[in-house]
């Protein structure tokens, strides 16, 4: 962990706002995770609903047909996998079907989420996230993101312990565009050692978001892939050890790099 890992996003989503409709094929997503496996990411995260802003919610059972094939695939393929998802059915099943993590968008913020975990050895990732998909981006406002983003995702680690959650077990992510504007995501990755100071994981999901494609004013996935190396270089400087992207290459050359400069600080 002291050098960084890389987490391989695979959205097997219609909706995705990077790739949707992409991987929504079970054999094609497997495929897809097995690459990124390959190219050097340590866990392979798999999303069955869209949670891009403004995205309509899926049922449970929708999930489950578009999660369980892809998990139980990489899984006998040897691929480590986490699950991408705020229902406690789906949470449940994908840790039956052999996941090691649960990434919780809502940061565990339903108790029936906490018990979900609860009993089991699987890790856990912590996400902050001001409203719900479908509602996040109208008129996000904060007094402090950071003091806010931080004071969340403590409570949350907090739900976590109370039920047994071994905190070497908890990973925890600002949760950059969830419900935030650019300059908050910004300021949260300016910031990051102020979310880094516990003692836990961080966990930067930055990739081809919205409001890198802002800074640099290009919307094509190769600007946003670019912009996103460049954020992941910067994060581990600041403090981050997780790096939940598309492109694996570039992103894992970043952070060899700005691994190696840190370490000669």
């Amino acid at each position: 962990m002291r050098s960084g890992a890389l987490v391989g996003v695979v959205n097997v989503t219609p909706d995705s706002f990077s790739d949707g409709g992409e991987f929504s094929d079970p054999a094609k997503a497997i495929a897809r995770g097995v690459e990124m496996a390959g190219d050097g990411a340590a866990l392979v995260d798999v999303g069955g609903e869209s949670t891009r802003p403004g995205a309509e919610p899926v049922d449970q059972d929708e999930e489950l047909r578009r999660l369980i094939p892809v998990v139980e695939g990489l899984v006998a393929a040897e691929v480590a996998v986490s699950v991408d998802t705020y229902k406690p059915g789906v949470a449940r099943r994908a840790l039956e079907a052999g996941a090691a993590a649960v990434n919780d968008v809502t940061g565990f913020t339903d108790p029936e989420m906490v018990e979900a975990v609860a009993g089991t050895r699987c890790g856990v990732v912590v996400m902050h996230m001001k409203g719900k998909p479908w509602d996040m981006h109208i008129d996000p406002v904060y007094e402090d993101v950071v003091d806010e983003v931080e004071s969340g995702l403590l409570e949350g680690v907090e739900r976590l312990e109370a039920v047994g959650v071994n905190r070497r077990r908890i990973a925890i992510d600002p949760g950059l565009g969830f419900g935030k504007r650019a300059r908050h995501s910004l300021t949260l990755l300016a910031n990051l050692d102020r979310i880094a100071r516990h003692g836990l994981p961080v966990m930067v999901g930055a990739s081809r978001k919205g409001f890198l494609a802002g800074v640099v004013e290009d919307q094509s996935r190769e600007a946003r892939d670019r912009a996103t190396a460049v954020s992941t270089a910067l994060a581990y400087a600041r403090g981050a050890r997780l790096f939940r992207v598309h492109d694996i290459p570039r992103s894992r050359d970043a952070l060899r790099v700005a691994a190696a400069i840190v370490a000669n600080q």
